[in-house]
């Protein structure tokens, strides 16, 4: 019986996944070929894109969630005419761009990084609400469709709770994923970890369900067109697959459905490589190869997708010419440069909470810059992004014309929807929370710095300040962890995140600075709840706050060589700034109090530089409201570093600062002992 070109092509994706875990002896087959039925569809039918401009604005986008699939996505792709051969045989290796888990790689169609399961998927949220915010701002002419692939770990994974309610209660029906499954984990079956009526879960938060047999061509075919035409509601497509499809054993019978062929190269899970590849059409010899009619297939649809995009083009044209305005501003949101903004007309308050501050800066860019897009875990009145709701509205189904995200309590969700946001590109995404929560958005965060993703991070709450919530909700280990981040570098080997937390609302003007120009890395802000004093500045207090741009600066300065230099970032520096008066009128001694806003742009200065703020031979006192080796790098060996080293507890703050030590007294008495 002759095969199908449908089936034939699937095959060729099976037999390509296979041989490449194979070779590299690692890696996950059974899941790709499973898989490759709906992955085939997609591409030779729906998926738009061009071909010849594979960053085009208006391209449909594909995100895989399990990472562990890319066998599959990168066989797909070299049908398709993005990864040759010899890439392919390279899976894993030092130096491929076939890694073990696909990284974002747009001009070879990879979307996405994706491998912590359940985030692929909420990234593309994330890109669809991106589509929806923009065609509402220049129309439908624009608009396209997001797909998403996710497994049976990304639907436990509990970041698929958030995912499935926003995208049902704010109706994507952009938004269509592909479930494939297959009834079988990494180490046991389905069945053993879960009896969810998955469907009805879906149905329950607002989305369009419908099950198939995702080996089937026919039915994959109907059920992508039923949910082009959905315009209501995001759509679940359930695609009952087979692990492992066509694998087999030496003597020829199915090896297929078997937890083994999840995580290990056929040839050493009890079924034969070389048979099942015969089984599929292949010759065990020579696998990597492309079928003639299945490449001529391939050809076709690119073709197509070519001549298609060109009529595109050939529409956002004419709009442009109609709308020469509005052209220019959506080229300019498309282009990753940072928007221009008057950050010296912003008013702050005197002696303000940092928080507050950042509230007045938001409140600044509402209307202001028109692509921003912010969203709260459900906290937008005490993380004071409020300041921003205030000017604008939240999405509603129907309507993406406000720019505010109402996430509920999701910071993982909410972080990674971010991710999806800047992803898709013509908008910038800010997620706010309490710092103590960014305990659950690291995952997220990890992913933006590999990713190079300009996110924008506010971070409120900063310390044991928060007071009566007690530990709970007391960051102390925090700044220490996303420091980390500053000090990792990426791959193109600049700082992974950028960290900021500004000492006083005018450093908090310039923090929101420097995040808005950061345009290829994420940006943390850090963030405090009580009021701050101003720091002791001669003249304008915005442009000495400009000096933050250094990661570091000398706040107060002495004459001459100084005698002790003290060291903080955020509220602690007005301690600091005290508690060297106290020095000063006590004991005559020359104090340089030093602000450390970021440590990584600090440490990026010329030697020379650093040397002027943190002299060589002068001893240094260092304060955080965090762990002491916050700033160990900053302090040195031969300093002193008056820290927290355990978890806070339950008062108001200005007794916590007097038990724990954070006073000007304290500082004067340690600095004492310190020289002494």
């Amino acid at each position: 019986m002759t095969k199908s070109i449908e089936t034939k092509a699937a095959d060729n994706i099976r037999i390509l996944a296979a041989s490449m875990v194979e070779k590299a002896k690692s890696g996950h087959p059974g899941g790709a070929m499973g898989g490759a039925d709906f992955i085939n569809i997609l591409y030779t039918e729906f998926l738009n894109y061009d071909p010849s401009d594979m960053t085009w604005m208006n391209r449909d986008r594909f995100f895989l969630d399990p990472g562990h699939m890319s066998p599959m996505l990168y066989a797909v792709l070299s049908l398709a005419g993005y990864y040759s051969i010899d890439d392919l045989k390279s899976f894993r290796q030092w130096g491929s761009i076939t890694p073990g888990h696909p990284e974002v790689d747009v001009l070879r169609g990879v979307e996405n990084t994706s491998g912590p399961l359940g985030q692929g998927h909420t990234m593309a949220v994330g890109a669809a609400i991106a589509e929806r915010f923009l065609t509402q701002r220049f129309g439908e002419w624009m608009s396209h469709k997001t797909y998403a692939f996710i497994s049976d770990g990304g639907v436990q994974e509990e970041i698929s709770q958030g995912a499935g309610r926003i995208a049902g209660v704010l109706g994507l029906s952009n938004l269509i994923m592909f479930y494939d499954s297959n009834d079988i984990q990494l180490s046991t079956t389905t069945n053993e970890v879960t009896i969810e009526n998955t469907a009805n879960k879906y149905e329950a938060w607002g989305w369009a369900v419908t099950t198939i047999d995702g080996n089937n061509p026919d039915q994959i075919r109907q059920a992508l067109k039923k949910a082009n035409a959905e315009t209501e509601k995001p759509t679940l497509i359930i695609g009952k697959t087979i692990m492992g499809k066509g694998a087999v054993t030496a003597t020829g019978e199915s090896f297929e459905r078997k937890c083994a062929t999840h995580g290990m190269p056929l040839g050493e899970t009890g079924a034969s490589f070389e048979k099942s590849i015969e089984n599929l059409g292949g010759d065990p010899k020579d696998p990597f190869v492309i079928f003639s009619d299945v490449k001529a297939c391939y050809e076709k649809r690119k073709a197509y997708l070519t001549e298609a995009a060109i009529a595109k083009k050939a529409a956002q044209a004419k709009w442009a010419a109609a709308n020469p305005e509005l052209s220019a501003k959506l080229n300019k949101f498309f282009s990753g440069s940072a928007p221009e903004f008057d950050y010296a007309s912003i008013v702050q308050k005197d002696n303000a909470a940092t928080r507050a501050a950042s509230s007045a800066v938001l409140a600044a860019f509402a209307g202001k810059i028109e692509n921003m897009i912010v969203s709260s875990a459900d906290l937008s009145n005490s993380d004071k992004t409020d300041g921003f709701l205030n000017k604008t509205k939240a999405f509603k189904k129907g309507d993406f014309s406000g720019a505010f995200l109402q996430s509920g309590v999701s910071e993982l969700t909410m972080a990674c929807i971010a991710n999806g946001m800047a992803l898709h590109g013509g908008v910038i995404p800010v997620c706010g929370t309490f710092f103590v929560f960014s305990d659950y958005m690291k995952p997220a965060v990890r992913l933006a710095a590999l990713m190079e993703l300009p996110v924008k991070y506010v971070w409120t709450h900063d310390a044991f300040r928060v007071g009566e919530d007690g530990p709970t909700h007391q960051p102390v280990e925090q700044e220490a962890q996303i420091r980390l981040m500053e000090k990792l570098k990426n791959h193109k080997g600049h700082n992974s995140t950028l960290v900021l937390r500004p000492a006083d609302a005018n450093e908090t003007t310039a923090a929101w600075k420097l995040a808005i120009e950061n345009t290829s890395t994420p940006t943390a802000l850090i963030l405090s709840r009580q009021n701050i004093n101003n720091l002791p500045v001669e003249g304008n207090r915005y442009e000495s706050a400009l000096q933050s741009a250094k990661g570091a600066y000398i706040v107060l300065k002495p004459e001459g060589k100084p005698d002790v230099v003290l060291v903080a970032s955020g509220s602690e520096v007005a301690t600091l700034v005290s508690g060297a008066k106290l020095l000063t009128e006590k004991d005559g001694l020359k104090v340089q109090v030093v602000s450390v806003p970021s440590e990584g742009l600090f440490n990026n200065q010329p030697k020379e530089y650093r040397e002027t703020v943190l002299p060589v031979g002068v001893p240094r006192f260092g304060m955080t409201a965090g762990l002491p080796v916050t700033l160990a790098g900053l302090v040195g060996e031969n300093g002193k570093i008056w820290g927290l080293e355990s978890f806070g507890y339950s008062a108001p703050f200005n007794i916590l600062d007097e038990k724990l030590g954070f006073t000007s007294e304290n500082v004067y008495k340690q600095v004492k002992a310190m020289l002494s």
